[in-house]
């Protein structure tokens, strides 16, 4: 999304996306004030606040990974504008540990869940160690507070026997939380960005909320999810246009256990499916390739869920 050399503020696929609905013309000039080069203040203070982040990240081969890390607040600090220090480990089995690499290409989240806030951090890493990285931010904008499910987190301390194992297929735990879930989060990227592309050509992380049941678990094991109103930047749905794969993340927000996908993705813009769930403006199909799972993973407590008003009418399947 847009540099010094004037490149457009959103690359061609999320174009392509905001002309199919009307869009174009008015987000090539939003883009270009809302996504900055350099962290604002108020983002670089928002992330030392937070006892987690999400991380979209890519394997050598393309396909994104979401992750999420933790720490005590301020394990996450902005040096400079221009800078955002990560300082934890990632859990064992978890891709993000070898897609951390010098130059790499990296999308970030911040979420505090029980103020609805959110914002972006997206760039190419500069360090990387054992426990922590680095990354030069490229873009940092913020997200609309619509559909995050209003939850407290609180760190509690590291768990170092957890680990990812490789599932052939979905557990029953592993599709419970999927058909139970309100929240997950999807990472995607430019097809250019594992040879390092562009500030335009990059990888995102996101977050996706709905009521409870919101994701469909088919008996093929697809999972389909409606797309809602949203703030039209369409990076995710720009990215899958170009490049139709996904990491999605799920967090069991009891337990701890976390499920990383990967996934191939198909867009599905009309007809009965998408007139089916209320609210829904176009679906998003994600067919797993790839299964990890890790009990009791995350270090964090979290208070009681207040789901979005903006929820109204958006019901499930």
């Amino acid at each position: 999304m847009g540099d010094e050399t004037n490149e457009p503020a959103f690359h061609s696929g999320e174009r392509a996306v905001q002309a199919r609905v009307g869009y174009a013309e008015r987000m090539a000039v939003v883009g270009e004030r809302a996504i900055r080069k350099r962290m604002p203040e108020q983002h670089r203070q928002f992330f030392g606040q937070l006892p987690f982040v999400l991380v979209g990240s890519i394997d050598q081969t393309g396909q994104p990974w979401a992750s999420v890390l933790s720490g005590p607040p301020g394990f996450a600090h902005s040096p400079n504008a221009a800078q955002l220090r990560i300082h934890a480990s990632c859990t064992p089995g978890d891709p993000l540990c070898t897609n951390l690499r010098p130059g790499a290409q990296v999308g970030m989240l911040g979420l505090q869940a029980h103020t609805r806030r959110r914002n972006r951090a997206n760039g190419v890493l500069t360090e990387v160690g054992a426990h922590g990285f680095t990354l030069a931010v490229a873009q940092s904008f913020g997200n609309c507070p619509k559909y995050i499910q209003a939850r407290e987190a609180r760190y509690t301390s590291p768990r170092p026997t957890a680990r990812f194992e490789a599932l052939y297929e979905l557990s029953e735990a592993a599709a419970r939380l999927i058909r139970s879930a309100d929240t997950f989060f999807v990472a995607t990227a430019h097809p250019d960005a594992v040879r390092g592309g562009t500030r335009a050509h990059g990888v995102d992380v996101s977050h996706r909320g709905g009521y409870p049941g919101f994701v469909r678990l088919d008996a093929l094991g697809h999972l389909t999810v409606p797309d809602f109103v949203g703030n039209f930047f369409f990076n995710t749905l720009g990215n899958l246009a170009v490049h139709p794969f996904a990491g999605l993340l799920f967090i069991d927000y009891v337990s701890g256990d976390l499920l990383s996908l990967a996934a191939t993705a198909s867009l599905i813009w009309d007809g009965p499916e998408v007139a089916a769930f209320a609210g829904a403006r176009r679906l998003v199909r994600f067919t797993p390739m790839a299964i990890l799972f890790a009990r009791a993973a995350l270090p964090l407590q979290w208070g009681p869920v207040e789901l979005s008003p903006h929820l109204t009418g958006t019901g499930t399947w």
